[in-house]
């Protein structure tokens, strides 16, 4: 039975992603998923994460009523990817940092990773960078900060330039990194911001558009776009319900789990 696309992240990072589907798919009805009960994940033991997001995706996938599922997370696609696809009977559609392209562009041959800490360090990212960067330079920056930042901004409150700034500032060391991939699904919503505090230009390059075109490989009946579409939240947030509602999620609910 065709049923919407449901994106889901740890917060609202995967509006992101919303915004490459509503651009690739514009006819595709979507719902969206967040677990803002526990966001940051990056702060949090793996095991009880892939428990978490197990629990989680399962509401949400009952709730939603959804064709396919895209996990629009860096941690929760390195974290449970395998574990959702062995569990939800719908396509599964993961998120990692866009390396290969980055890789592919870069005239300098030098390009930076900003990311969470989780992702910076995990042996995944590792893999990523031995399999499509072997021959680029690969700087790991660590921007945790620029979460809440985003989350901030969703929920229509001001921006911290200066917690920008300061996230962005090692940059000036490298005057030759010419791509940065924002490896993180909230980072690309700062993309204008970080655009005004970046030391010296660079080309961004994130994971959006290439989810965006796997999801429309894999996801073979999605629901045509209603006039309703809803947001799952696991906590109570009438700031973050009025921020999914300008993305296009008018119908806020809060997901019961098991």
């Amino acid at each position: 039975m065709a049923g919407p696309v449901l994106v889901f992240d740890s917060g609202v990072g995967g509006l992101s992603v919303v915004e490459a589907l509503r651009r690739r798919l514009p006819e595709v009805a979507l719902a969206y998923a967040c677990d803002n009960a526990m966001l940051p994940y990056g702060v949090r033991e793996d095991d009880w994460l892939v428990t978490r997001i197990l629990a989680v995706c399962q509401a949400a996938v009952a709730a939603s009523g959804c064709s396919g599922l895209v996990v629009a997370c860096n941690t929760a696609s390195t974290l449970a990817l395998d574990a959702l696809r062995d569990r939800l009977a719908v396509p599964v559609v993961g998120t990692v940092p866009a390396i290969k392209p980055a890789a592919g562009t870069s005239a300098s041959r030098h390009i930076g990773l900003l990311a969470t800490s989780a992702t910076v360090a995990r042996p995944y990212t590792d893999r990523l960078i031995r399999d499509f960067a072997g021959d680029c330079r690969v700087t790991r920056l660590a921007a945790d900060s620029l979460v809440g930042q985003a989350e901030r901004l969703v929920a229509g409150e001001s921006l911290e330039t200066e917690v920008l700034r300061r996230a962005l500032a090692p940059l000036a060391n490298w005057p030759d990194l010419d791509t940065l991939v924002l490896g993180c699904t909230h980072f690309p919503l700062l993309r204008e911001a970080l655009g005004g505090v970046v030391p010296h230009p660079v080309r961004w390059v994130d994971s959006g558009d290439a989810i965006a075109r796997r999801t429309g490989q894999v996801i073979v009946e999605p629901l045509r776009r209603p006039a309703i579409e809803r947001g799952w939240v696991t906590g109570p947030d009438p700031a973050l319900a009025r921020g999914l509602a300008g993305f296009g999620f008018v119908d806020t609910r809060c997901l019961t789990l098991p």
